[in-house]
């Protein structure tokens, strides 16, 4: 597995066909957090898993896959995070004006 410790904040990321992915924002666990302000993100933040990082050399996060591939396979959301949907369910997990089930 690739070493995280020596991504940056702000590190362009490449693909294996030297094509611009996007930019780094953190390191958050196994995972490489990019911009959501990076013109490829399309406003939101893109996850790539360690597993996926050929090479960190001279400022640039360089990938196993093409950049089309890593599009394909990258995560929009934080691994236990809470999405637009878990935040519009009430504390039991139900949508709102749904049918109350148990306590």
């Amino acid at each position: 597995m690739a070493d995280l410790s020596s991504v940056r904040d702000r590190m362009d990321v490449r693909g294996s066909d030297d094509e611009h992915v996007g930019t780094v924002h953190a390191v958050e666990g196994d995972r490489i957090k990019l911009s959501r302000s990076d013109p490829a993100a399309g406003g939101e933040h893109h996850f790539l898993h360690r597993d996926m990082i050929a090479a960190v050399e001279d400022g640039v996060v360089r990938l196993t896959r093409t950049a089309a591939q890593a599009r394909d396979e990258w995560g929009v959301e934080a691994i236990g995070g809470v999405t637009d949907t878990d935040a519009a369910l009430d504390e039991h997990g139900a949508e709102p004006g749904s049918p109350a089930v148990g306590p």
